[in-house]
């Protein structure tokens, strides 16, 4: 199918461009951009809704603003796609979340219009908070512009920032892309109209005059002025909770009515610098424009390639569940038997399959939005009054909440469960989703139980070990996408803790797999009984409690010990390498050789190609045997 017809956003290189534009222009530049953003995602697949809800807001920013002097900051990113093509991205937008392609993000390395990189959510005003103080400062004059929304303001940093914001005083404009309308009534004419008289320069000047002459009364009387002014606002507005926080609230008004977007974000722009800093209210719908994707925002949300026409998407030929709806599976059987079991996700109820638990069990699955710091502590909290909470959190969000992981649930020795998705590389994400530090950052917590999961037959055991656990807290760690197709039992049997198994006997060379790279231990044994090598491999399933007994067993029967792990350096190669350290054994003459993720960010591919960067496949693994032994190895390549 054609690319549609774009004959003004091909004028566009630049948003300087954008500046030439009547209003009329504009409205037509933004009907091309929604077409071109459908077209470019159809071909690549990526988060669609939230990239068309806010077509217009783009534009009307990029022609009023003169970015990339004024800073613009996406929360979350990955509301970016009209942005990137609109700032002279365009000609690789067909690339996004390819190899070597465009990130699915903002990414300062990308564009001198990303001034912050934003992937996960809710650091906008923090951000541009920042950049505001730099320019005071430093005595510039720039705008800085936040875009926050797609339930960004759940979390708690968003309010954090806003109050030190209101403190400090300095000018920022904060836009709240509202859309779901969970803030505020439907916006109409009046909204608009009173929207762009408060935005003036006759009304902000007004209500400045005001202020001075209010401090001029006695006290009690410029109190009074004072919080009469801001009810009568807040009547008018609805920005009371803005307002209470040092802002001055505009709004609501519709984000895809350029006619309203234009005039009001001139106005903010054009306010005396001391009035600030201002919150902009926006009320856009997800999808918009794009039938298939107004109808099905949640599928629509991020979507693979798809017919632009009909709206389906390509799917992948059928194949064993993936790991997440496993998960899923495991925990409602391990709920049907124990009514004390609960489920606590952060605003990922499909993406971690807690939705198929919630069916099931409405009133025990908690959905919190995007607010990991309080899904932790709130798992906590349940966890004391004697229920079994699973906290299902993807590896690299649960950094977020870290501090509580430590104090409120771990210091506490809460047996709180936490279901790691996401663990590993995770292909188009790229290295901001990726689950590459949970094993290291939990690995050193005293009293916590860790697990990971080989195979999905593996994870389902793993949910019933971690139900069956009273007395301590529990992590355990399973990888984005389809598992291996092994048959897996209606309900899982608890595993012994501590213990891991050995799936092959072998001499001279063992491998200690932790998690998903088993299969390409098996793969790399078979290679090496090829060559004449024999070796064991064996399935640790548990990094905390260590199984010392199999460990040093390894160790002293082989000349060789290789551990593989899906995580950064520090994890489970460094709790294997700290017990062997301390049994001698690694002055025995042992060729200890611990295989992790390389100590370095690595960028969006198809997974299988991140792995190979990695050097965590089974060529991999049988190079590094023979290297250690002193045999020949042509080396892999290894990025």
């Amino acid at each position: 199918m054609a690319p549609p017809a774009t004959p003004l956003l091909d004028r566009v290189r630049v948003p300087a461009d954008l500046r030439n534009f009547s209003a009329e222009q504009l409205k037509q530049l933004a009907a091309e951009l929604r077409a071109e953003t459908i077209d470019a995602v159809s071909v690549t697949g990526g988060h669609l809704g939230a990239s068309l809800g806010v077509v217009e807001l783009t534009v009307a920013i990029h022609a009023i603003f003169e970015t990339p002097r004024d800073r613009l900051i996406w929360d979350v990113g990955h509301q970016a796609y009209p942005h990137k093509i609109l700032t002279g991205r365009r000609d690789r937008i067909r690339t996004l979340r390819q190899e070597g392609g465009l990130s699915g993000f903002t990414r300062r390395s990308e564009s001198e219009y990303d001034p912050f990189g934003a992937a996960h959510s809710s650091t906008s005003i923090s951000a541009g908070l920042g950049m505001a103080v730099a320019r005071d400062l430093k005595g510039d004059t720039r705008n800085v512009i936040a875009v926050i929304g797609d339930g960004s303001m759940s979390a708690g940093m968003a309010y954090e920032a806003m109050n030190n914001a209101g403190a400090l005083k300095s000018r920022l404009i904060v836009i709240l892309n509202d859309n779901d309308m969970s803030i505020a009534p439907p916006v109409g004419a009046m909204s608009a109209y009173l929207s762009k008289v408060v935005s003036s320069r006759p009304f902000l000047n007004v209500r400045e005059m005001m202020a001075k002459l209010a401090k001029r009364f006695p006290r009690p009387i410029e109190r009074t002025a004072r919080k009469a002014e801001e009810f009568a606002r807040g009547l008018l507005t609805g920005g009371t909770l803005f307002e209470e926080m040092g802002f001055y609230y505009v709004g609501p008004i519709d984000g895809h009515d350029l006619d309203h977007l234009l005039p009001i974000l001139r106005n903010l722009r054009d306010a005396e610098d001391d009035v600030q800093p201002i919150l902009l209210h926006v009320v856009t719908q997800k999808g918009k424009g794009y039938a298939p994707a107004e109808a099905s925002a949640d599928k629509y949300h991020g979507v693979q390639k798809f017919n632009v026409i009909t709206g389906e998407q390509q799917k992948a030929p059928p194949g064993p569940p993936a790991y997440q709806k496993v998960f899923a599976q495991a925990l409602i059987a391990e709920a049907e038997a124990d009514e004390r079991i609960v489920a606590v996700n952060a605003a990922m109820p499909s993406g971690t399959s807690l939705d198929l638990f919630a069916k099931r069990f409405p009133t025990r699955c908690f959905d919190v939005g995007i607010a990991e710091q309080h899904a932790v502590t709130f798992a906590a909290g349940m966890a004391t009054e004697g229920l079994k909470p699973f906290c299902a959190i993807y590896s690299t969000f649960l950094q977020r909440a870290y501090d509580q992981v430590v104090h409120d649930v771990v210091l506490q020795g809460l047996p709180v469960r936490f279901a790691m998705d996401r663990a590993g590389l995770v292909g188009a994400d790229g290295a901001t989703h990726a689950g590459s530090f949970d094993i290291a950052y939990l690995g050193c917590l005293p009293g916590i139980v860790l697990m990971a999961a080989a195979d999905e037959a593996e994870l389902a055991h793993i949910v019933a070990t971690a139900a069956a656990i009273d007395d301590a807290p529990v992590a355990f760690r399973y990888p984005r996408g389809e598992g291996t197709g092994i048959a897996v039992p209606a309900r899982g049997t608890p595993l012994e803790i501590g213990r891991g198994r050995v799936l092959r006997e072998g001499t001279s060379i063992a491998i200690l797999s932790y998690g998903t790279r088993l299969a390409e231990a098996m793969k790399a044994a078979d290679e090496l009984a090829t060559q004449g090598l024999s070796a064991t491999v064996a399935d640790a399933r548990f990094a905390k409690p260590l199984d010392t007994t199999l460990v040093e067993r390894l160790a002293r029967e082989h000349e060789v010990l290789i551990t593989i792990e899906e995580g950064s350096v520090g994890g489970f190669g460094g709790l294997v390498a700290q017990h062997l350290a301390w049994q001698g054994l690694l002055d025995a003459g042992l060729k200890f050789r611990p295989m992790t993720l390389p100590d370095r960010f690595l960028d969006h591919a198809a997974p299988k190609v991140q792995y190979d960067w990695a050097g965590l496949n089974a060529k991999h693994i049988v190079a590094a045997a023979k290297a250690a032994l002193g045999k020949p190895v042509a080396q892999p390549a290894r990025a």
